[in-house]
């Protein structure tokens, strides 16, 4: 093999693939990355569960195939200068030169590597800035409790052109409304993605304008029966669908509220931040909304105490109420609100609340927050 290809096409196409490498390979081929070079430069990983491949437009001087440690070259690529790369092989090493840099790798047995699946056929295409947005909204509600497998993905559940993403660790629910172009029409299904795959494919994939969702289900289309793939410029992933039941989250959507309180969001998040730090792991902070005005505690007893009041908007029909909620949980949903005032919708101070952005008459994005119960 040998060829020269540019160091920032090199980066990028290095550090996608790398992605899919495992933290800790079940076999040491595993930790490889494969390049294979012919009219283009094609580089992949796979680790049984989860694909990545990267083409650049680079023919070769001499065609071949390699396997090297993809960290290892992904750490090399990532502080080479800005100049052309020259790679080359000469019996079992492969060369890596950039300007006076010259690094040299051992080669894996390319033979024993496994052979990454096929994409699936597209079903739709999707802006890529929208469809990162909207997963970062939702997948900060996702699981991160490996014994609970449903828990730990993002539902996409495709109604013709309409896109719904859903997430939820028991303690609070995201859920984001997109529209997006289905490949044909009546398209009508539900799968569940691992939400760190497809959170980690969604922000790299912003380089280019549109990201293609490609599905294969097994029979009935079952989850965790299939694989979905994701593609846009040059670069595609494809990771298996996850099993099991999940959650029945419509029922936690209120449909009607008792109050309603809308607060600036980057103060309100600024004013939560100070209060939460005199509050013990796991103990919340407190919110207390009346008249024009909300004020957030925390602490009791003979611990350290904060409180603060910031102005606020407030329609109840019960006069005053007090909630209380996880903080960290509670600015996760006001960060990824997209408004700068933030609604609060609340039915009893036992029962979930849903934040929103602000005059949303159906709004796209729900964040619905459980209170926590407090004697304070």
């Amino acid at each position: 093999m040998k060829l020269q290809v540019e160091r920032d096409q090199l980066a990028e196409a290095v550090a996608w693939t790398a992605r899919a490498l495992p933290a800790r390979p079940t076999a040491p081929v595993l930790a490889g990355m494969r390049l294979v070079a012919g009219s283009e430069l094609t580089l992949s990983t796979f680790d049984y569960e989860v694909s990545a491949q990267s083409t650049i437009k680079v023919p070769a001087d001499e065609p071949g195939t390699v396997l090297v440690s993809g960290r290892l070259l992904a750490d090399m690529v990532r502080n080479l200068p800005a100049r052309p790369v020259d790679l080359s092989t000469d019996g079992t090493r492969v060369t890596v030169k950039c300007g006076s840099t010259t690094y040299t790798l051992m080669q894996l047995p390319a033979d024993e590597y496994p052979t990454l699946p096929a994409m699936p056929d597209t079903i739709g295409t999707v802006g890529a800035d929208t469809f990162a947005a909207a997963i970062s909204q939702v997948a900060i509600a996702a699981g991160k409790d490996d014994t609970l497998p449903a828990l730990t993905g993002i539902r996409m559940e495709i109604n013709e052109d309409t896109l719904t993403l859903v997430a939820t660790d028991r303690y609070r629910l995201a859920v984001r409304e997109l529209r997006w172009t289905p490949a044909s029409p009546g398209l009508n299904t539900a799968v569940l993605v691992p939400a760190r795959v497809i959170g980690d494919t969604a922000r790299s994939l912003t380089s280019g304008a549109e990201v293609a969702v490609a599905l294969a289900s097994g029979a009935g289309g079952a989850a965790g029966d299939g694989i979905i793939g994701f593609e846009g410029n040059g670069m595609r992933t494809t990771t298996r669908l996850l099993s099991g039941e999940y959650p029945r989250y419509q029922s936690l959507l209120p449909a009607e509220f008792s109050a309603i309180a809308e607060l600036p969001a980057a103060p309100f998040a600024d004013a939560v931040r100070r209060v939460a730090l005199v509050a013990e792991r796991n103990t919340p902070v407190r919110l207390t909304f009346s008249g024009s005005e909300v004020l957030l505690e925390a602490g009791t007893g003979d611990e350290a105490q904060a409180s603060e009041a910031i102005q606020a908007s407030f329609d109840g029909a019960d006069g005053d109420l007090q909630i209380a909620f996880n903080p960290q949980y509670l600015l996760d949903g006001i960060k990824e609100v997209d408004s700068d005032t933030v609604r609060i919708s609340f039915t009893t101070p036992t029962r979930p609340a849903v934040i929103t952005g602000k005059g949303e008459a159906v709004p796209d994005y729900r964040y619905v927050l459980m209170p926590i119960r407090s004697a304070g």
